[in-house]
């Protein structure tokens, strides 16, 4: 299914939130609604239900955090750009890792900003993504060009990302079904590609380059 073409005749932008956070939620939807030529259509507060209410509303972009119950941003971001390829997406975060930035653009993001920008720059970055440009926070992108490429191969993410629960190497070994060996020279070769002093070091490095797949959240209810 692909997404909706937006009407010459009608200057409003249809706009979808995505935020689990109610009362920051509510408050970008009322700063934006106050913008003539904004509308939101829809709002959820888990990541899975983007794309369902994304089929409901045809929103023009998507504005999505990144971490949420029940699936995060990228992956909503991924989902869109296979079934509504023509809606936007404007990943909007606290997180300020040069990581999440490069894996928000292989996911489709036209636009990343983090959450404390002015309401209206978010505005104008709506606007100028409908318009086609990619809109990204100017120190963030410099910070991922200095960064660089991840140099971690999927199972070296997979043995650090199990390691940030301070599990021992026999625990990470049974939690991914590999020998504490194997383990061992996984850790080993990513502590030396990170330039880490020790595993804690290397997790650390990875989480905060956004390497790192973001934790499951579990958080009550809200809604």
């Amino acid at each position: 299914m692909t997404g909706c073409c937006r009407d010459g005749d009608d200057p409003v932008i249809r706009l979808l939130l995505a935020e689990d956070q109610v009362m920051m939620r509510e408050a970008l939807a009322t700063l934006l609604s106050m913008e003539d030529d904004l509308q939101v259509v829809a709002q959820v507060s888990s990541g899975a239900d983007v794309l369902t209410a994304a089929l409901e509303s045809r929103p023009e972009v998507a504005l999505l955090d990144i971490e949420m119950p029940g699936g995060d941003g990228l992956a909503a971001a991924a989902a869109l750009r296979r079934e509504l390829p023509a809606v936007k997406v404007v990943i909007l975060t606290a997180f300020g890792r040069p990581g999440f930035l490069r894996r928000a653009m292989d996911a489709g993001a036209s636009g990343y900003l983090l959450k404390d920008r002015p309401a209206g720059e978010l505005a104008s970055a709506i606007r100028r993504t409908l318009g086609g440009h990619t809109v990204v926070d100017p120190e963030l992108a410099l910070a991922a060009l200095t960064a660089g490429e991840n140099p971690l191969t999927p199972r070296e993410m997979d043995v650090l990302t199990a390691a940030r629960a301070e599990a021992t190497v026999a625990d990470i070994a049974r939690a991914l079904h590999l020998s504490t060996g194997t383990v061992k020279n996984y850790l080993s070769v990513a502590i030396g590609k990170l330039g880490a002093r020790n595993r804690a070091d290397a997790v650390r490095i990875a989480r905060d380059r956004g390497w790192l797949d973001l934790p499951t959240v579990r958080r009550h209810p809200r809604d």
